[in-house]
């Protein structure tokens, strides 16, 4: 969409105002709202905006900065129809109209992109974001079950299964080609999956996902939570996220048709990456204290670092499907991560497997849960950090992760889960 086009797009949907979204480093997205006669100076010079006042931008004497739209983003706010009618724009932060701000997390995102351009390929990812549906009392969320659904049930109808094909249609009507929605394992726990897009765009479509699953389940008297281990003793919500690169002539450049499994080298230097780096980037695709509830054995959670061509007891797995079809899915990210840096780190540590030639180790197709550790060393399958702190003391001594990161978003995000970490280690909980 260009300049003409957005303010058709404006006078044909009688949009009153204008909502610019970012996000900040916790992968919070935050908006402002300006009236829709606003629009030429926001495609002039972009909105300023206090940056101090954002969780890790800038510090307040350097607190101006600038949004600037990004017009592939516009969408109409269904909810808005039947009152100030309003629209969004995703965009970017700037430090002044010209310089991308360093500390942005989708400017990160847009670097390992062009990146996988420079080196020939075209990145894709399709993320599958899970999440709890629960209700509320009092107008307070309450962590009980909704349900006692479980994978791909059809419940007697309820508002559950309303509030999902609600959130299909707003989301279609927002650009987003949804292909699934369905009940996921747990009790009043749901999934969907829309059509994998350019790694940018697919960060862009987590967040609106996040974003309308909220504002219905808010609607409906209920509250939607992305918190990866809500429950105990049931799976929790992860966000497994499909990947795949293309040249630059839109072949799949995972797949070898004379390969006798049909994966290319390119594929298997990916893989190999992924699997060196997966320690250093776990505390990026899995960010927060309960992020390590659901990284246990017994809940279909990734814990070992291996693959495979089908076994969901591996961190990575390759579907069957071939042809431009051919895929991995990286196991581990849950919803509670910054969708922009979780994606930037882990196409970052695949295409250095291919700048490196990195080999994978054989996959593994029998059960690794299954395993003795005495076997699981014996096949060298190691294991994803077991908490936190863990996963920081690794990020720390990576490279990859600061380099992708930038040196701004790499010491808040350190500074910013280091006192998660001291919280939580100096909470006395009931437990």
């Amino acid at each position: 969409m260009d300049r003409e086009k957005l303010l058709e797009f404006i006078d044909k949907n009688r949009v009153r105002f204008l909502r610019l979204q970012f996000t900040d480093i916790n992968g919070t997205m935050k908006n402002v709202e300006i009236p829709s006669d606003e629009v030429e100076g926001l495609l002039d010079s972009g909105i300023m905006f206090d940056g101090s006042s954002v969780q890790g931008f800038a510090r307040i004497h350097e607190s101006d900065m600038y949004l600037k739209p990004d017009l592939r983003t516009v969408a109409m706010l269904p909810w808005t129809f039947d009152g100030h009618r309003s629209a969004r724009i995703i965009c970017d932060v700037y430090e002044d109209p010209s310089t991308p701000f360093d500390g942005d997390p989708r400017y990160r995102l847009k670097l390992i992109q062009e990146k996988a351009r420079s080196m020939g390929f075209i990145p894709y990812a399709g993320p599958e974001v899970e999440f709890f549906i629960l209700p509320r009392k009092e107008g307070k969320p309450v962590f009980e079950f909704l349900d006692s659904g479980s994978y791909f049930d059809l419940l007697p109808v309820d508002i559950a299964e309303h509030i999902r094909t609600e959130v299909s249609v707003y989301l279609e009507e927002m650009g987003l080609d949804v292909e699934t929605t369905h009940h996921e394992v747990a009790p009043s726990q749901h999934e969907v999956d829309f059509r994998y897009a350019e790694p940018v765009i697919a960060a862009d479509n987590v967040q609106t996902v996040k974003l309308v699953i909220k504002t219905l389940a808010i609607r409906n008297n209920l509250f939607a939570t992305f918190m990866p281990k809500p429950f105990f003793g049931v799976n929790g919500s992860g966000m497994h996220v499909h990947m795949s690169l293309f040249t630059l002539d839109g072949r799949n450049a995972f797949y070898d048709p004379d390969a006798p499994d049909g994966i290319s080298q390119t594929m298997r230097y990916f893989i190999g990456g992924l699997i060196a780096h997966a320690r250093e980037i776990t505390a990026i695709t899995n960010p927060t204290v309960n992020s390590y509830k659901r990284l246990v054995p017994g809940y279909e959670a990734p814990v070992n670092i291996a693959w495979s061509k089908g076994n969901r007891t591996a961190l990575i797995r390759v579907p069957k499907a071939r042809g431009n079809a051919t895929r991995l899915e990286y196991r581990a990210p849950d919803p509670s991560c910054n969708p922009y840096l979780a994606l930037a780190v882990m196409f970052a540590a695949g295409l250095d497997g291919i700048e490196k030639r990195i080999e994978p180790p054989l996959p593994v197709e029998e059960n690794i849960y299954k395993m003795s550790d005495a076997e699981k060393q014996k096949r060298g399958i190691s294991r994803l950090p077991a908490n936190l702190k863990e996963a920081l003391t690794e990020a720390e001594k990576s490279e990859l992760v600061k380099s992708v990161l930038g040196e701004h978003i790499f010491e808040k995000f350190m500074a910013l889960k280091e006192r998660e970490w001291w919280e939580y280690s100096t909470h006395i909980s009931e437990w």
